[in-house]
């Protein structure tokens, strides 16, 4: 099949440039944004709703725990291990796959992003993207505030320190800083 013959949802999910105005991906989003806003909304003292809640709109998940407000595109891109705790005001836009292991943890304000879009601004301005998967390892921290940007990967073990921005992969057992993010030593 030629890239003409996909549709924009199954360029998305190979990694091409696609419209995300598409009227099939438009739906999906809403769907996604409701599951998120009804999470969002749930009674604290009834957390089992609110799991249910995730586990419904997550592609796979283990044993988590998604303090609110979160939010996400799609949902079904997304996969976690077991033991995953992400605090307060995590954003996944997962027009990619976005993996993650065991023992993970998110400090609040994170935004994990597989979106990207042309550098070229004739390109960007006919509403184009693309977007890369993310994986990230077991037992990984990441710190308030950081940013991983699409196509990374992060090593097992590994600390990304508040307020960085990953744009290249982390080896495992890496403690990384900085914007752009940079090694700052092995762990």
């Amino acid at each position: 099949m030629s890239e003409n013959e996909l549709s924009e949802k199954q360029k998305m999910l190979q990694g091409l440039a696609y419209f995300p105005s598409n009227k099939q991906l438009q739906k999906e989003r809403a769907q996604a944004k409701k599951q998120c806003q009804l999470f969002n909304q749930h009674d604290i003292d009834e957390r089992k709703g609110a799991r249910r809640i995730i586990k419904d709109l997550f592609g796979a998940v283990g044993s988590a725990w998604i303090e609110p407000p979160f939010y996400c595109d799609y949902g079904y891109n997304i996969r976690v291990g077991n033991n995953f705790y992400a605090n307060h005001g995590l954003v996944i836009l997962d027009a990619a796959p976005v993996t993650i292991g065991d023992d993970m943890m998110i400090a609040p304000g994170v935004i994990i992003s597989t979106a990207t879009h042309p550098l070229d601004a004739l390109e960007r301005r006919k509403g184009i993207e693309s977007a890369r998967q993310i994986t990230i390892g077991n037992n990984v921290w990441l710190g308030a505030g950081v940013k991983i940007l699409d196509g990374v990967t992060i090593g097992d073990n590994s600390v990304i320190a508040a307020g960085a921005v990953v744009t290249k992969n982390v080896p495992a057992n890496s403690l990384v800083s900085g914007v752009p993010a940079r090694l700052l030593r092995s762990l």
